[in-house]
């Protein structure tokens, strides 16, 4: 597969994502799927958590910045939005809508197999995206430190 097929194929599920169009999980990702992030296997166990994120962030959607793709695999850097409108759990632990629109930068490195997703590990922005949720705060100091980082309205 050449390096421009591998990234129609990850644009193709980006856009799937943000259309919450999860049809394709089966054309797009392998039914052995490993996500190292969320240390999970499996096509199914992928797909419950997109409906999960889409349950607590509606409106969700990503942005393609970058993409890259080598050999087997795609890089694909995206920004994100979304306002945390439903019920959501944060390590198991149930987080009720917020209300707030959280922008998130996230970094995807993907290994295609046959055409479809194989594996994927995310780098993302996790403590700024709590602190837009409000789930935690800076200290005075950190205040001081990132004087631009303003915290959330409650």
């Amino acid at each position: 597969m050449s390096p421009e097929e591998s990234k129609a194929i990850v644009r193709r599920f980006i856009e799937a994502y943000n259309t919450r169009n999860l049809d394709v999980f089966d054309d797009l990702v392998a039914p052995d799927y490993v996500d190292h992030t969320h240390r999970q296997q499996g096509r199914e166990n992928f797909r419950q958590l997109f409906t999960l994120a889409f349950e607590g962030f509606p409106d969700w959607h990503e942005r393609i910045e970058d993409i890259i793709a080598e050999g087997d695999t795609v890089w694909v850097r995206v920004t994100a939005t979304g306002t945390h409108t439903g019920e959501w759990s944060l390590s198991g632990v149930p987080l009720p809508p917020t209300g707030r629109k959280v922008t998130m930068r996230m970094v995807f490195i993907w290994r295609l197999e046959n055409g479809r997703l194989a594996e994927g590990r995310e780098v993302d922005e996790d403590l700024e995206f709590l602190r837009q949720l409000g789930v935690i705060e800076y200290t005075e100091t950190g205040r001081r430190i990132f004087p631009e980082a303003v915290t959330p309205e409650r």
